[in-house]
């Protein structure tokens, strides 16, 4: 005999995906760069193309310890993780470090993308020739936002 799925889980896969706009209006104060939706889907492909080449940091823990070790790399932080003050000291650590960092709206999207069913709110995103190319465009873009005040 077959499992059946419990109501719950059945419904939370009937609900469709929020779209970018409508994510806008889970953010916390925080969330300055915040990626635009063209840079939010690039960002979120080159989790992708570095999941498969094991080359993400995915975390505040892990993300933290590897930054406070040197390593270089585009950090990626959720606009929507409450409270803000599981991870207000990772933009801090990125200034003084000169790593570029950037807001995305969804830890959902965040964490899909690194490939986990869990969402996830932090991930440094470290550079490897297989997608070299699509990393240097996030990069540059991520570079170009303005910092907050």
């Amino acid at each position: 005999m077959a499992r059946e799925k419990p109501e719950a889980a059945a419904e939370a896969e009937a609900t469709p995906e929020l779209s970018y706009r409508e994510q806008l209006d889970f953010l916390n104060p925080i969330a300055q760069p915040l990626a635009s939706r063209k840079l939010t889907r690039k960002l979120l492909k080159c989790i992708r193309k570095a999941t498969k080449h094991k080359q993400l940091r995915r975390g505040v823990k892990e993300v933290q310890k590897f930054i406070n070790k040197g390593e270089k790399g585009i950090t990626v932080l959720a606009g929507d993780t409450l409270p803000i003050d599981v991870y207000c000291h990772i933009p801090i650590m990125c200034e003084d470090r000169s790593l570029p960092y950037a807001y995305v709206p969804s830890k959902t999207d965040l964490g899909a993308a690194a490939g986990s069913k869990r969402p996830t709110c932090v991930i440094l995103i470290k550079p490897h020739e297989e997608y070299q190319e699509t990393y240097d465009e996030c990069l540059e873009e991520v570079s170009a936002l303005p910092l907050p005040l």
